[in-house]
């Protein structure tokens, strides 16, 4: 039986077209830089007037990635990329020549706690059931890299469940961690872009000790909720002698910088269990 249905497209695909490309003549014209498809000539898009185009694409590749794997919440993990997994925390410790550091080993081994923690977390929060659509919720979502953002990538392959890798081009080359998903593993040049894409689909945040990177996600998140610009959701602060003694929440009420009811933004939290009873009282069925 003929087909009468008018073809989906008319144009050939952007692929049949760069292929077509390789095979033009070879001409002091066709030759010439000027002469490449301008989506095929790296150094064109790495020219400084395409900047923006570059957070374009940066801001588009994972949102297509992560809608076609039918995404539609993640439950996000910040934390310090230096805490050590439990059963490596005395070789750290070994490790120390001297007393300064042996300190510093020590400190880092008492948070290693919250390895196991962020696992737990992980585990609880990939169990959650698809919805009548098929859409996923509560995928977990980390940073990509060692330590607090490994456990969390760990306890969703505990499920056999997929998870998020958001990694970031550092001076030092920081791999993904094993247990992020590779369809899931994104690189990002722009800090903007990659914490953007932690929020974009982010329902619940699980915050975890850590140095300038976890302080920079964290009170992004704080001042987009505290102005309005995002709904609020559970975040959860693990660890609240550790959080205390760095950054004093009450002082900074008492000084009149922020409002006592921005405190009721942050729900403390010191095990797995706890975190997620926080996390399903926010959203009765």
């Amino acid at each position: 039986m003929t087909d009468h249905r008018p073809p989906k497209r008319i144009f050939p695909s952007s692929k049949v077209d760069a292929q077509a490309a390789k095979h033009v003549p070879s001409s002091p014209q066709t030759e010439s830089e000027a002469y490449k498809l301008a989506f095929q000539d790296n150094e064109f898009l790495l020219r400084e007037d395409l900047r923006a185009v570059r957070f374009q694409l940066e801001l588009l590749k994972p949102e297509l990635f992560m809608n076609e794997a039918d995404i539609a919440s993640t439950f996000v993990f910040y934390g310090s990329a230096r805490i050590p997994e439990p059963v490596k925390a005395d070789a750290l410790i070994a490790a120390a020549h001297d007393d300064r550091l042996r300190q510093v080993a020590t400190s880092l081994k008492a948070k290693s706690k919250y390895y196991d923690v962020a696992r737990e977390l992980a585990r609880m929060a990939s169990r959650f059931p698809p919805d009548p659509e098929g859409k996923r919720h509560f995928v977990v979502c980390s940073g990509g890299g060692p330590s607090i953002m490994e456990a969390a990538n760990r306890g969703a392959c505990d499920e056999g469940k997929e998870s998020i890798g958001l990694n970031i081009v550092l001076p030092h080359e920081q791999l993904p961690n094993t247990f992020v998903t590779p369809d899931l593993s994104f690189q990002f040049h722009y800090f903007a872009l990659r914490k953007m894409h932690f929020l974009l689909r982010a329902r619940a945040v699980a915050v975890f000790p850590g140095g300038f990177g976890t302080f920079d996600e964290m009170f992004e998140l704080l001042t987009l909720i505290q102005t309005g610009k995002v709904r609020p959701m559970p975040i959860m602060l693990f660890g609240r002698e550790f959080w205390e003694r760095v950054v004093d929440f009450e002082g900074l009420a008492e000084e009149g910088v922020i409002s006592p009811g921005d405190l009721d933004l942050i729900h403390w939290c010191e095990t797995a269990q706890d975190a997620w009873d926080f996390v399903q009282q926010y959203y009765p069925d």
